[in-house]
C-alpha cells in the first residue's frame, strides 16, 4: 500500500511491507502540476506493484472540509482515474504536528525537518490505515 501526505509545495509518500504491517517513507516529491503528480504518483504505484492507495485528508478539527481538503479530494479523484485501484481518503488531523513532534524527539535539526516532515506524516497517515484495518479486522474475527 502506498501513503501519501498531499500539500501544495510537497508530497510526502510511504509505502508498507508486503503484509500491509509497516509503514516506511519513500523520497518526497515536490509539485509541479496536477497532472505531472498524479503522473508521479501512478508511476510509483506501478513501480511498487501497490494495491491500494491511502491519501491523508486534512479534515478541519470539528471534522468539517476546508479548501485544503477539497484539493485533497480533487487529487484523490484523478488519481482514482488514472490508477484504477482503490484510494481511500484517511483523516490525517494532527499527522504533521506529530511528525514534526517525532522529528523534534529524534533529534533532527529545524532546518532539516522541512525536508522530512512530510514523508514521517505519509509514513504516519498510512501506519494508521493499516493498524485501524488490524484492528476491525480483530474485532470481526471475535465477533464473528
Amino acid at each position: 500500500m502506498l501513503g501519501l501526505d498531499v500539500g501544495d509545495v510537497r508530497i510526502g509518500v510511504a509505502l508498507s511491507d508486503e503484509t500491509a504491517t509497516i509503514a516506511g517513507g519513500l523520497p518526497t516529491l515536490v509539485r509541479v502540476g496536477p497532472r505531472k503528480d498524479v503522473r508521479a504518483v501512478a508511476a510509483l504505484v506501478r513501480a511498487h506493484e501497490v494495491a491500494e492507495v491511502v491519501v491523508g485528508l486534512p479534515r478541519r478539527l470539528d471534522g468539517s472540509l476546508g479548501p485544503q481538503a477539497e484539493k485533497v479530494q480533487a487529487f484523490a479523484t484523478d488519481l482514482r482515474r488514472s490508477v484504477r485501484i482503490p484510494v481511500h481518503e484517511w483523516d490525517e488531523r494532527f499527522t504533521s504536528v506529530e511528525a514534526t513532534r517525532v522529528l523534534v524527539e529524534g533529534g533532527v535539526r529545524r532546518r532539516d525537518r522541512k525536508q522530512s516532515v512530510d514523508k514521517v506524516a505519509a509514513v504516519l497517515i498510512l501506519q494508521g490505515f493499516l493498524d485501524s484495518r488490524k484492528v476491525a479486522a480483530a474485532t470481526d474475527k471475535s465477533t464473528g
